[in-house]
C-alpha cells in the first residue's frame, strides 16, 4: 500500500442544472475516461442531491485540475467543481493505492 495524495472534487449544481439531461451521456464518458486513466476511485451523487463527488488519486493537483475543467458539466457552467487535498496519514489496509 503506498500512500499518495488524494482529492475530494465537489460539483456542485449551478443555476444551469437543468441543463444536466442533455450534457447526461457526455458527462459519463467523461467519468469512464477518469476511471480508465486510474484517476478516480469513486464517484458519486451528494445525497441531497445538489451536486456529486468524485474521490481521486494518482495524479497532480494541477493535472487534476485541467482533467476536471474538460466535465461537459463544468464547460457548460452545469456545476461549479472544488477540489480538497488529501495528505493521508492513514489508509485502512483494504485500500491499496498505486
Amino acid at each position: 500500500m503506498t500512500k499518495s495524495n488524494l482529492y475530494i472534487v465537489i460539483l456542485r449544481f449551478s443555476e444551469n442544472k437543468k441543463m444536466a439531461p442533455q450534457f447526461m451521456k457526455a458527462h459519463l464518458q467523461w467519468i469512464d475516461k477518469g476511471f480508465n486513466d486510474k484517476i478516480f476511485l469513486l464517484t458519486g451523487s451528494l445525497v441531497n442531491h445538489s451536486g456529486g463527488t468524485i474521490l481521486a488519486y494518482n495524479t497532480s493537483f494541477e493535472n487534476l485540475q485541467e482533467f476536471i475543467q474538460t466535465d461537459p458539466f463544468v464547460k457548460e457552467n452545469i456545476v461549479t467543481p472544488e477540489i480538497l487535498g488529501i495528505t493521508p496519514s492513514r489508509i485502512h489496509e483494504n485500500i491499496a493505492l498505486e
